[in-house]
């Protein structure tokens, strides 16, 4: 047997079983090559599909930005499907690489052995496909990030290019008294150079908005990778990563679309404007821009909107609200959330301290001082019927820009009265007598409106149905057809009678259907009988009713047809409730207004209401005939339900067919009230004539008004515009005191942000009056303290500057508690006399 040497061949070749190992070695290499081609084919294929793709897709983008995008989106697919053609080259050139390099000559006449493939480089080989898949994934967000880079920088738009919107201007709204109660559209107050700057204001908006303001360039990756971390971790977006000079030039130069485009212009722009303005500049401008809440854009408006004063005089605890606005300004708006941005302040000053902007003393010296807001907290939402009336007559009377502020006639006083009465019998009797709607005007013999109610709900409908709708005024109407009468030689004591009717084809029908025979205007009107005021009419004539009509104010159509004497025309409850007061007045027509003066930032009045001129006098005879009418309709007439004790009163009732509208406008001495109920569809109600709900609407109101008026408060001087006088129209708040609005838990508990509150003197109700009390307080600040030598235990809350204890006693909305102050009892006492609330139920 010969010996092998393992290190050397066989002289004599390879064995029959060698030869067959390595032939099926060699087939096997030859699989998976290939395989390999094949896989390396497909890859190049879809490598050059995607590419040009993505040239399409590139250049599809950058056709809206401008040949240079076009270009590069263009070139962009070109490299990348001719990076994809060498791949695929490569891969196929691969196996036949590995042959050797005999394998590759075409002229070799004996081929060289086949080699044993090598196991790394076969491995490679399967590799690229799946390294190309992901180069694939890698480079597409890439170029199109790059493209999308590309276009942002093409369609940059100029600094400065954004132009706001001339929104409504804004007015600061005072009622007669001078007391500021509403405000309304964009406050934008002065432009503030260097030296207004208040000492901490630019301190404390650098530390809760941008630490390294100072330092970066105007884009901060630190606070961009800090921010990421956090709204990440935090599940949400906690935290904003951009700097105040990004937030200014987004402010000024870019719209508020939340796209990665826009933040990728910003980005480009906050560089620009690092490279031209100072960082004061830049902070300048943007605490002049930012919005603060509450419609007050720019930090002197701010300022100014909520403290009453320029941003100059600014204290540190201000300052530290201020600055704490800006990153959720309607949410911590303090006329709306004082709670929200007093803690929103604590943090800032948090802040301070931590930039070593202010020491920890000065900190909590700041928490301990009292912040005074100088501004209502909310527009009450009875209030803005009069105010959209306000809104048009300013400007009307004043056309011009810049803030302004505007005294109007509106008595506080009788305008929650107004809102009390009209919502507590309506919630009691509207249901069921399927009345839905009602609307109140209150005004005095000069035509001052002293309180407008326009509908149930301002939030639920925002058209006014004391100044908008028309509707049928009914008996209503006969005031006009009597005084034409008793002007033209008919007194109350001439005979007419009251049987069937007919003038062309009209018949006009008692809404009794029977007749009463012969009578005297004063009953006939009184007991509003249709076939005498319809002969009447046809006496007189249609036409000198309409001019009597015209004289008293009424500016609606009026058809001169028979039936209008029975107020078949359409007209408005402000329209009939001027006609009334100038029969009161005794001079028509009474100019009936919203506005006694307009004052800017000058000192002297943009608009003043002149002195009244005398208008028409009616004929003193017809005048005081017509007011002894009117008073018996109260006496003994339709309208029983109007009578008040101790008071002379005068009105007249207004039903229209299939009680449709129902109306009653009565008057004082002093005042004349106009009520109006119905449904805005149109539809019938339960029987309700103007001798219902109407007369006892206004029953409830004047009562209670002339207790109102003698206590009112002192009045500046309309004539001369007097500015009201330096007072705080919310109370000064400090840590002790609880305000916001809360959430009712019954009538004599309240709920503020988690703190229960119960009202001193009050044993609370649920059901309806709770009810009724939370849409009374929605979105209205209520402010609560401890009573005077109480630490603990019940307390006394105002709304408005009125006790809301008493409100709601007063109303009946609760009993008074076995430790309720004699205020309080007396309170009950006039609910109990006047049946209000639960004391209905008691009867």
């Amino acid at each position: 047997m010969k010996s092998v040497d393992p290190e050397h061949p066989r002289p004599d070749g390879p064995s029959p079983q060698d030869a067959r190992g390595k032939d099926a070695q060699g087939k096997g290499a030859s699989s998976e090559s290939e395989a390999a081609r094949a896989a390396a084919r497909e890859a190049a294929a879809a490598a050059r599909t995607l590419g040009r793709q993505l040239g399409v897709l590139l250049g599809s983008a950058a056709r809206t930005g401008g040949r240079g995008a076009t270009g590069a989106a263009r070139a962009s697919g070109q490299a990348f499907t001719r990076l994809a053609g060498r791949l695929g080259s490569g891969r196929r050139q691969g196996p036949e690489t590995a042959a050797g390099p005999a394998a590759a000559s075409p002229v070799s006449p004996t081929p060289a052995p086949i080699a044993a493939p090598n196991p790394r480089w076969g491995g490679r080989l399967r590799g690229r496909p799946v390294l190309l898949a992901i180069l694939a994934l890698v480079a597409l967000p890439m170029v199109l990030l790059a493209g999308l880079v590309l276009y942002s920088f093409v369609t940059l738009p100029p600094l400065g290019g954004v132009v706001p919107e001339a929104g409504q201007r804004a007015l600061t709204v005072e009622a007669d008294d001078g007391r500021v109660f509403a405000t309304r559209g964009a406050f934008q107050g002065q432009k503030l150079v260097a030296a207004d700057l208040p000492p901490h204001m630019a301190q404390a908006i650098i530390a809760i908005e941008d630490r390294r303001f100072r330092s970066h360039w105007g884009v901060d990756p630190r606070g961009l990778l800090r921010a990421m971390w956090r709204n990440t971790s935090g599940g949400g977006v906690r935290e904003g990563g951009s700097t105040i000079t990004q937030q200014y030039v987004r402010l000024t130069s870019l719209t508020q679309e939340k796209t990665l485009r826009r933040k990728i212009q910003e980005a480009f722009l906050a560089l620009r404007v690092e490279a031209t303005m100072s960082k004061d500049d830049i902070l300048l401008g943007y605490l002049n821009t930012a919005y603060f809440g509450a419609g007050a854009y720019g930090l002197d408006a701010a300022s100014r909107r909520y403290f009453g004063k320029g941003a100059k005089a600014l204290t540190l605890p201000e300052s530290a609200m201020l600055a704490g606005l800006v990153r959720a300004p309607s949410q911590l708006a303090p006329t709306r959330n004082f709670g929200g941005a007093k803690e929103r302040a604590d943090v800032v000053l948090q802040t301070m301290v931590e930039t070593g902007a202010i020491t920890a003393v000065e900190a909590d010296k700041a928490r301990t001082e009292t912040i005074t807001l100088r501004t209502p907290p909310e527009t009450p939402p009875g209030t803005n019927y009069f105010l959209d009336l306000v809104s048009g007559e300013a400007k009307r009377l004043a056309d011009t820009t810049g803030d302004v502020t505007v005294r109007t006639t509106l008595n506080l006083d009788l305008q929650s009265l107004a809102e009390g009465v009209v919502a507590r019998r309506m919630d009691a009797e509207g249901a069921k007598k399927k009345a839905g709607q009602a609307a109140m005007v209150v005004m005095n013999k000069e035509g001052a409106i002293l309180a407008m109610v326009g509908g149930r709900d301002y939030e639920d409908s925002q058209f006014n149905r004391a100044t908008q709708a028309k509707r049928q005024a009914g008996s209503l109407f006969k005031l006009f057809v009597y005084l034409t009468a008793y002007e033209t030689g008919f007194t109350p004591e001439t005979v007419l009678v009251d049987q069937p009717t007919q003038i062309g084809d009209w018949e006009p029908q008692n809404s009794t259907g029977r007749f009463k025979g012969a009578m005297p205007l004063r009953s006939a009107f009184a007991q509003s009988i249709n076939t005498v005021a319809a002969q009447l009419a046809d006496e007189i004539g249609i036409p000198a009713v309409i001019a009597t009509a015209r004289r008293l104010g009424v500016v609606s159509e009026l058809p001169n047809v028979p039936s209008l004497a029975l107020g078949s025309a359409e007209v408005t409850l402000l329209e009939m409730t001027r006609a009334y007061a100038g029969v009161l007045a005794g001079a028509v027509p009474v100019d009936a207004h919203s506005v006694h003066a307009i004052r800017g930032g000058a000192p002297q009045p943009l608009y003043l209401r002149p002195e009244a001129r005398p208008g028409t006098a009616l004929p003193t005879q017809a005048r005081a005939m017509m007011l002894d009418s009117l008073q018996a309709v109260v006496d003994g007439g339709t309208g029983k339900a109007a009578r008040v004790q101790g008071m002379p009163v005068g009105g007249k009732t207004g039903t229209t067919q299939d009680y449709r509208d129902a109306w009653f406008v009565g008057m004082t001495p002093d005042l004349v009230v106009g009520v109006w109920v119905g449904n805005d569809d149109n539809t019938s109600m339960n029987r309700v004539g103007g001798g219902d709900i109407p007369a006892a609407l206004f029953r409830d109101f004047v009562q209670r008004a002339a207790a109102q008026m003698a206590r009112g408060r002192k009045r500046p001087s309309a004539a001369r515009a007097e500015p009201a006088p330096a007072r705080d129209v919310a109370p000064a708040v400090s840590g002790a005191a609880i305000r916001g609005v809360p959430e009712v838990v019954d009538t004599g508990t309240l709920a503020f942000r988690g703190r229960t509150v119960r009202l001193l003197g009050v044993d609370g109700e649920g059901g309806a009056l709770a009810r009724q009390l939370a849409r009374y307080l929605r979105r209205r600040e209520v402010i609560c303290t401890a009573a005077a030598g109480a630490d603990a235990g019940p307390l006394r809350c105002q709304i408005d500057g009125d006790d809301l204890a008493s409100l709601i006693l007063a109303a009946g909305g609760a009993r008074a508690s076995a430790d309720a102050p004699s205020d309080l009892l007396a309170a009950e006492e006039q609910a109990r006399s006047e049946r209000a609330g639960l004391w209905r139920r008691e009867r």
